[in-house]
């Protein structure tokens, strides 16, 4: 079940956080969420999951910054969340994808006790310029079902602060393991 405005209220400072939080961003079932100035952009010509990937950070200015297509952006929100009991998911505004523009490929589902900011994966159709500060996508939370067995405490991305790069190379998969000699 999806929280309403009104549950996410209640819930408000209790079992969820919204640092900064403005009510004129609450929607009926969601909240919108800012875009940060930065953006990181991988630099390695191909990336590999099993070691980290060169990345340079863009800032964005105050005129805007043009997405281009075939390249992939890693943004930040400008909140800082927080959920304690609830499942936190966030999708991308419907006015931002009717400019072709993505917010997450793959990676809207976030864990019960997750605390930082929301790293985005943007990609875009066509050139399109964005701009920081703008709502660009919304946070929704679902109740659980059944005994909560664990939360997320300490993953690898817990109390991020910047723009965080994929660190699958921490996963269990890759730890001991030598692929230099495949690459």
């Amino acid at each position: 079940m999806v929280l309403s405005a009104a549950k996410i209220l209640s819930e408000l400072n209790k079992n969820i956080f919204i640092t900064p939080f403005d009510p004129s961003r609450l929607n009926p079932n969601s909240y919108n969420l800012r875009l940060a100035d930065e953006l990181l952009v991988y630099t390695d010509e191909v990336l590999d999951m099993a070691k980290p990937n060169d990345y340079t950070i863009i800032q964005i200015p105050k005129e805007g910054y043009v997405l281009q297509p075939g390249k992939l952006y890693l943004g930040r929100t400008m909140e800082r969340t927080e959920t304690r009991k609830h499942v936190p998911m966030i999708e991308g505004r419907s006015s931002v994808g009717r400019l072709g523009v993505s917010i997450h490929e793959t990676a809207g589902f976030g864990d019960i006790g997750f605390e930082g900011y929301w790293t985005l994966e943007i990609s875009c159709i066509q050139p399109t310029r964005i701009y920081a500060g703008v709502d660009i996508c919304q946070i929704y939370y679902h109740t659980v079902k059944g005994k909560k067995a664990m939360k997320y405490s300490s993953g690898k991305y817990q109390n991020n602060f910047g723009v965080q790069p994929s660190m699958i190379w921490k996963d269990k998969f890759f730890r001991g393991r030598n692929f230099s000699e495949t690459r």
